[in-house]
């Protein structure tokens, strides 16, 4: 066991539109970077679909997910050595979130409407 320090954070992942075609492999792709730091996802959402203020790679809007995790604070800087590497995400952003409270992290939770989403975007 060890005694190395956690902490609760809130994560931003921007995705390209692209990923909206199949949301179920953006969703295990960032799940794959986050359980590769060792992170325990307390909650994950699709936040938003959006036009970019600016074009990143050619992108002109995009997906975002919010993510509130627990994860060993030596491990963020691998995490975002991870996201920068990765081919999928455009943009990533993590903050410390113990000054959120529980009831907002508890509001954010968007796995079954990611799921309808997922299962409706299929029968399509």
């Amino acid at each position: 066991m060890s005694n190395e320090r956690t902490g609760l954070y809130e994560g931003m992942f921007l995705f390209p539109q692209s990923a909206t075609a199949n949301l179920q492999d953006a969703i295990d792709h960032l799940k794959e970077l986050l359980d590769k730091s060792k992170a325990t996802v307390i909650n994950f959402r699709k936040w938003d679909d959006r036009r970019l203020a600016y074009e990143i790679d050619g992108n002109k809007r995009g997906v975002y997910f919010l993510v509130y995790f627990n994860a060993p604070t030596s491990a963020m800087s691998e995490l975002e050595k991870r996201c920068n590497q990765s081919e999928q995400i455009l943009r990533m952003m993590v903050t410390k979130a113990e000054h959120i409270p529980a009831e907002t992290i508890e509001s954010n939770a968007g796995a079954d409407e990611l799921a309808t989403e997922i299962k409706l975007r299929g029968e399509k």
